[in-house]
């Protein structure tokens, strides 16, 4: 990838802290880039310190990253439906969707490709074969994953209108007055975190969430939240910025973490859509038992 671009930003802007911004990429992998002579400034290698003037010319060289071809392993799958087009699974906690940096085995794709064979779509590429949509590791629930392109190219449509059915049950801090409610607040990038999202209105996208109460506890509020949008960490952010972050959440929750989750208390409950039959289709989870031991607990806490 090749980027280009006059600086107009505050003089005094530090080259990496620059890079990383403009390239979506850590201040660490800024760095590199800058040292490996893949960034110039007005045409000229400059170290990474390099404070920026008006009108400066950045070109950023950012390496394709080396494909890497996933494996099929037999990991036992949780299947709640499946059919020649389409493949319902409900995900443990624990378990990342697709292979990545650190994550190349033990993944749900790896799983996925045993059980499938070659019956998945390809349209993600061979990292991720079928995957329409994905769940954050510590996130447990339902996905669906295509088994052919055509299934895939459907499902993914009604996606991109947010006319596909997402509903979360969650454990919250704090108590929500409102019985329900809506945020409504753009996401992107965090600007100084890369790693992770925030509401913003830089770079960011429409992110609206819906949510009910379903028990209050003396600590903790069990909520049902429904997506109007798809955007990553969405419900993480979202209920992190009204400050009722998720129970267990390591990054956008309080910094006692409740170890004991394992990650953050929530739970993708039911998924709806159109099958590329025609037919609306619409599946529920169970909640998971570290789910409902952690209500048990705070429901008995309540008692004392």
């Amino acid at each position: 990838m090749e980027i280009k671009v006059c600086f107009d930003g505050k003089i005094g802007c530090r080259l990496d802290v620059f890079v990383s911004e403009a390239a979506c990429v850590s201040r660490s992998r800024a760095v590199s880039l800058i040292e490996q002579g893949a960034v110039r400034v007005n045409s000229t290698k400059c170290p990474k310190n390099f404070k920026l003037k008006p009108e400066d010319k950045i070109e950023i060289f950012v390496p394709e990253p080396e494909e890497y071809t996933a494996k099929a392993e037999n990991i036992p799958l949780d299947i709640v439906y499946e059919d020649n087009d389409v493949l319902v699974v409900n995900k443990p906690k624990g378990m990342v969707v697709h292979p990545a940096s650190g994550n190349y085995s033990g993944t749900l794709v790896n799983a996925i490709m045993y059980h499938c064979g070659d019956s998945l779509s390809g349209i993600n590429g061979v990292m991720r074969p079928g995957i329409v949509h994905r769940i954050d590791k510590n996130t447990s629930g339902l996905l669906m994953i295509a088994k052919n392109d055509n299934a895939h190219n459907f499902l993914a449509q009604q996606i991109k209108t947010h006319s596909f059915t997402r509903e979360y049950e969650a454990v919250v801090y704090g108590n929500i007055k409102e019985e329900s409610g809506t945020v409504d607040a753009p996401i992107g990038r965090h600007p100084v975190k890369r790693k992770q999202m925030a509401v913003t209105d830089k770079n960011s996208k429409e992110a609206v969430t819906h949510f009910s109460v379903l028990k209050r506890m003396e600590k903790f509020t069990h909520i049902r939240l429904k997506l109007q949008t798809g955007r990553t960490h969405q419900i993480r952010v979202h209920m992190s910025y009204i400050g009722h972050p998720v129970a267990g959440d390591e990054v956008y929750g309080p910094t006692k973490v409740i170890k004991s989750l394992g990650g953050q208390c929530l739970h993708a409950k039911k998924i709806g859509f159109v099958h590329p039959n025609g037919e609306y289709m619409e599946f529920e989870s169970d909640l998971p038992e570290y789910f409902k031991l952690f209500l048990e607990k705070e429901t008995k806490n309540e008692a004392f």
